[in-house]
């Protein structure tokens, strides 16, 4: 298993952008809780699915086999 930051420099910055208006959690989604901080449950339990490859919700990572 491998995880990377999206290799499209500008959609990465842009989302680092959001996460650090808003204090860390996913810009992508509405409300701030524990399960939207980045790194989000979602793609926490993604990441655990030894069948799951793609990005996370908000397109900055991007989980390898």
């Amino acid at each position: 298993m491998k995880i990377v930051e999206n290799p499209d420099k500008k959609i990465a910055d842009k989302i680092k952008e959001g996460l650090k208006k808003n204090d860390g959690y996913c810009p992508c989604r509405i409300g701030k809780s524990e399960k939207n901080k980045c790194m989000c449950e979602e793609f926490k339990k993604q990441i655990a699915d030894e069948n799951f490859e793609g990005f996370c919700h908000c397109m900055l990572y991007y989980k390898y086999k």
